[in-house]
């Protein structure tokens, strides 16, 4: 059995919030990556795709999330499977922002499933078709 104490939990902050690992294969040597989001109000994640199924339940806030051209508005208590290679963009709520636990296959890669440069991408979202692990997740 393996303990992750919160104080040794990776946290990586983004323009957008706080990826805090909370399992992953170098934190824990889980073969599931388990990480938290959590979201500033107002802010737009970039465009991108997940190479695997990924899983999200939101704990705190609202989230409006984009998933190949449809968008659905989320809330504390909601949980949902997004499918693997289809374009996703998550929106926080302009008041409070939310907080989610993510699970998806370790090693899980981010990409831009149509190879286009972005405006809103950053440096977690690669260019054109290149492909790139999570540093959450590894």
């Amino acid at each position: 059995m393996t303990v992750i104490r919160d104080a040794g939990a990776r946290r990586i902050e983004t323009p957008n919030g706080t990826m805090t690992t909370l399992a992953s294969p170098t934190q824990g040597e889980s073969r599931q990556a388990v990480w938290r989001v959590d979201a500033r109000p107002g802010t737009a994640g970039p465009v991108h795709a997940f190479d695997t199924e990924s899983v999200w339940t939101w704990l705190a806030g609202r989230c409006t999330v984009q998933l190949g051209g449809e968008w659905v508005e989320v809330a504390a208590g909601d949980t949902m499977v997004l499918p693997a290679d289809v374009l996703r963009q998550l929106v926080a709520d302009e008041r409070h922002g939310f907080a989610a636990i993510v699970a998806a296959p370790a090693g899980v890669n981010v990409y831009n499933p149509d190879g286009l440069d972005t405006p809103d991408a950053c440096d977690l979202v690669p260019e054109g078709t290149r492909r790139m692990p999570l540093p959450w997740a590894r």
